[in-house]
C-alpha cells in the first residue's frame, strides 16, 4: 500500500476528527496490519511499542486473572483505539490485557514516540486521546456494574447483543464454550441459560449458531 493510498483510507475514517497535517503525519509513519478472526493482536505481558488505531473490524479486550480464566471487558470498533494499550505505550509498561480479533479487519500501528509528540502538537490528537480514555473508562465501569449488579442470565443476553452489534449480524457462529470463556463461567451454565432464552423466544439455537430474535 502506498503512502497516498494509506492517506486516503485515513481521510475516509478520520477527516472529521484530524486536521490534514496530522493525517499526513499518520500516513507517513503508520504501519497497516490485516488480521483474521481469532488472531491475538496483543498478549498479556507483551511490551507494546505501537498503538493500534482500528480502521476495519472489531476486537475484544480481555483481562486474565490468575487461575480464574479470562474476563471480557469491552469491544473496540472501527475508529477506536485501546486506552489500556495506549497507557502501556506511554508508560513503557507490559500489557495487562489480551486483544483478540472478533472479526477480520485492518488496524494502523502508530509508534509511541509520535503519540507523545502529537499530544503537544495537535489539538485534535489530544482530544482524540482524552476522549478514548473517557470512553474506555466508561466501558470498564459498565463491565464492573455488569459483574456486580447483573445476574448471569442478564449478562449473557447483554453480551450476545453486544456481539451482534459489532459483528453487524443477529446470527453468530460461536460455541457455548467460547461464550463461557468470555463470561468467565462454565459451559454447562451457558448451555442451560441459552436454552432458557430460547424457550423465552429471545434466541434460536442451532449447532454452534445462535440467532437473536
Amino acid at each position: 500500500m502506498t503512502q497516498q493510498e494509506l492517506k486516503s483510507i485515513i481521510q475516509k475514517h478520520y477527516s472529521y476528527i484530524f486536521e490534514e497535517a496530522l493525517i499526513d503525519e499518520i500516513a507517513s509513519v503508520a504501519v497497516t496490519k490485516k488480521f483474521k478472526e481469532g488472531d491475538i493482536l496483543i498478549e498479556i505481558g507483551n511490551t507494546i511499542f505501537k498503538m493500534p488505531l482500528l480502521l476495519e473490524g472489531a476486537i475484544k479486550i480481555l483481562r486474565e486473572a490468575p487461575d480464574q480464566g479470562e474476563l471480557f471487558l469491552y469491544f473496540l470498533e472501527k475508529g477506536d483505539t485501546c486506552a489500556m494499550s495506549m497507557a502501556c505505550c506511554m508508560g513503557k509498561t507490559k500489557s495487562e490485557i489480551r486483544a483478540v480479533a472478533e472479526t477480520d479487519g485492518l488496524v494502523l500501528m502508530l509508534p509511541v514516540e509520535k503519540m507523545e509528540e502529537w499530544l503537544g502538537k495537535y489539538k485534535s490528537w489530544r482530544s482524540f486521546v482524552f476522549d478514548s480514555y473517557t470512553n474506555r473508562m466508561k466501558e470498564m465501569l459498565n463491565a464492573i456494574d455488569t459483574l456486580a449488579f447483573m445476574n448471569m442470565n442478564e449478562r449473557l443476553i447483554k453480551h450476545l447483543n453486544e456481539k451482534a452489534k459489532v459483528n453487524q449480524t443477529n446470527i453468530m457462529q460461536i460455541t457455548h464454550q467460547e461464550i463461557a470463556d468470555e463470561l468467565n463461567t462454565s459451559r454447562v451454565v451457558i448451555s442451560r441459560l441459552l436454552k432458557v432464552l430460547e424457550d423465552e423466544g429471545k434466541i434460536k439455537l442451532n449447532r454452534n449458531i445462535i440467532e437473536l430474535l
